[in-house]
């Protein structure tokens, strides 16, 4: 998936019409039919059974549905959220919850040394030409006044999480310690019942303990560091502390959409869980409202003013995947919300949208664990590691953004050198000194793991190559060159080390350079790395207002998406921790002051 690439074909469709023409022919005749009014791409509907009339109807309660509803209900708009699941948070609430945002009020007390200016060279660098210079804008111009408003009309708060670097700091107006925050501790008692309808973490916190963000890092190292003792010790004051308070203490994902719900709570908005969009509902080509199914029966809800579509991404849509997406994919391998199946997408293309940047996700590597796959950050950017291809070879610098180390895999897997599945192979030495997962060190992988091929375990390289189906010879070469540059300090072959963002997750201790250690002490290891993905980032193609466009570039009337549900702002690339979340938030603010008439 190179980023030339036109995100509306697929491979092999050379000669033939490209997929943008074909579904923009197709949506545009969809709006035709319901242009004279009934369900989107329907040409005789009654109107279903009248559920309630609002100003703005919200489908989606992540951050940009809650962020959208929150400022909808503040500018004196009557509002109402429609979620799918049978929780409130979404995919936001699963996440660490960093937020990419430049010269926000958190940062700039902080005294990050951020520009407007600095920003937009940064971010103009990092998207190229893949998204229109009018939007990238209106994210910078809009995002502080968006966080400011959250923090007067909630309890949220928020911390700069120093020292995590912008994704290519080297760039223009990038920041080697970094523009993202995330939230600060949140009560879980101000929410009440709605407590027990958080969608729960993907990765739950340790019992007792108050871990944000941006202590992980330090976590990962709390055998082999002074500090991540420390760190970990922190952790445990924090949870001792809550609990004395009779505290229900919540951060990161948990507390950002803990938080935004009970700013939703004071503003009285309600969020009707349980009851997934069905489909867009028209009149006279502009979108008048929302069919949902609730209480097990379609209904409409009215919008007076607009529907904002906030519902996420298609991740776990297979053949939205398989119609989209390189192949092999999995829904699976995604971390983002199950719900997560492109309702609010299909109905926006129905009711004549003009879809981008469909091809596209939030990559990371991802390893293949039962249940669940398991995102990879630090794992695979700790010294004493490296990734192979099925050739057995190197193919990537390890530590580099994650997205382009997913984006790297397709574009070089080929019948001749496959890289999917590619290995992350490591030593004793590294699972002695180092937190894999949530798994301590020393500690031994899960037998689940073995038993389904997600870890190979062999005390000689030769054996471990065997074992995941590589020559023998080549793996032993591998490991002896990497293990050559990892002693010099200096991997000339891919980079690792050489960009300030490389040394985010690794261990201070190695030198002289923390990204690199030989592997040496047997058993060697090998985890099965595939590529996942936080959500999908093509959707609904949106303008600076957030409003959706149609394949001519016209507005479609009352229509409005953000967050997951639309086309990244980000383009094909991610400028930073919280490149999803900040984007969604801000868009979500957007849309619903466009709609009041603020903007």
């Amino acid at each position: 998936m190179s980023k030339s690439a036109d995100p509306e074909r697929r491979p092999g469709a050379e000669g033939g019409p490209s997929r943008r023409r074909v579904l923009g022919t197709a949506a545009g005749a969809g709006a035709a039919i319901a242009a004279g009014g009934g369900l989107a791409g329907t040409a005789v509907a009654a109107a279903p059974p009248l559920l309630g009339t609002y100003d703005v109807v919200v489908v989606g309660s992540g951050a940009a549905g809650m962020t959208a509803a929150l400022t909808a209900a503040k500018q004196g708009l009557s509002c109402v959220v429609v979620e799918k699941a049978p929780t409130f948070g979404g995919s936001a609430a699963r996440s660490g919850a960093g937020i990419w945002l430049p010269n926000n009020s958190v940062i700039k007390a902080a005294g990050v040394p951020d520009t407007p200016a600095k920003a937009a060279q940064y971010l103009a660098a990092v998207v190229g030409d893949d998204v229109p210079a009018d939007r990238q804008k209106a994210f910078l111009d809009h995002g502080p006044g968006m966080l400011s408003f959250v923090m007067a009309n909630s309890p949220l708060r928020f911390r700069w999480m120093e020292g995590y670097s912008d994704y290519y700091p080297e760039l223009p107006g990038g920041l080697p310690n970094g523009r993202s925050i995330e939230p600060d501790q949140f009560d879980g008692n101000l929410l009440g019942d709605e407590l027990a309808r958080l969608n729960p973490a993907y990765l739950a916190t340790p019992a007792g303990m108050v871990v944000f963000s941006a202590d992980y890092k330090w976590l990962a190292l709390t055998a082999v560091s002074a500090k991540g003792l420390a760190v970990a010790t922190e952790c445990l004051a924090r949870g001792t502390k809550a609990a004395l308070l009779g505290q229900k203490p919540l951060t990161m994902g948990q507390a950002l959409a803990g938080g935004l719900r009970a700013g939703l709570l004071g503003a009285n908005v309600p969020v009707w869980l349980n009851s997934p969009l069905t489909d867009l509902y028209l009149e006279n080509g502009a979108v008048t409202g929302a069919v949902v199914t609730r209480n097990g029966s379609a209904g409409l809800v009215r919008a007076r003013r607009g529907v904002i579509v906030g519902s996420g991404g298609f991740e776990h849509n297979a053949a939205m995947r398989a119609r989209y997406q390189e192949q092999p994919i999995g829904t699976q391998w995604s971390v983002g919300a199950k719900e997560n199946t492109g309702d609010g997408i299909r109905a926006g293309q129905r009711a004549g949208a003009d879809l981008a940047l469909m091809d596209d996700a939030w990559w990371g590597p991802a390893i293949d664990t039962p249940g669940q796959a398991w995102f990879c950050l630090a794992e695979r950017t700790l010294p004493g590691g490296l990734l192979v291809n099925g050739a057995g070879a190197r193919f990537v610098n390890e530590a580099g953004p994650y997205s382009d180390v997913v984006h790297t895999m397709y574009e070089k897997d080929t019948s001749s050198a496959s890289h999917i599945p590619a290995w992350l192979i490591v030593d004793q030495n590294y699972r002695n000194r180092y937190l894999f997962k949530d798994i301590a060190p020393t500690f031994p992988f899960p037998d689940e793991w073995y038993d389904a091929g997600a870890v190979h375990k062999a005390w000689t390289l030769d054996a471990l190559a065997g074992a995941i189906g590589v020559p023998a010879a080549a793996l032993r070469s591998t490991v002896d060159r990497f293990n050559s540059l990892a002693r010099q300090g200096d991997d000339t072959d891919f980079g690792r080390g050489d960009s300030v963002y490389d040394h985010y997750y690794t261990d201070p201790s190695v030198l002289p350079n923390s990204c690199l250690a030989p592997l040496w002490l047997p058993p060697y290891y090998a985890l099965r790395i595939v590529p996942g993905d936080l959500g999908t980032k093509g959707g609904l193609l949106t303008d600076a207002r957030a409003r959706v466009l149609r394949p001519d570039g016209t507005v479609i009337p009352g229509l409005y998406a953000a967050g997951n549900a639309s086309a990244a702002v980000m383009g094909r690339s991610y400028a930073g921790a919280g490149s999803t979340i900040g984007p969604a938030m801000t868009f979500g603010y957007v849309a619903a002051l466009d709609i009041a008439g603020k903007l």
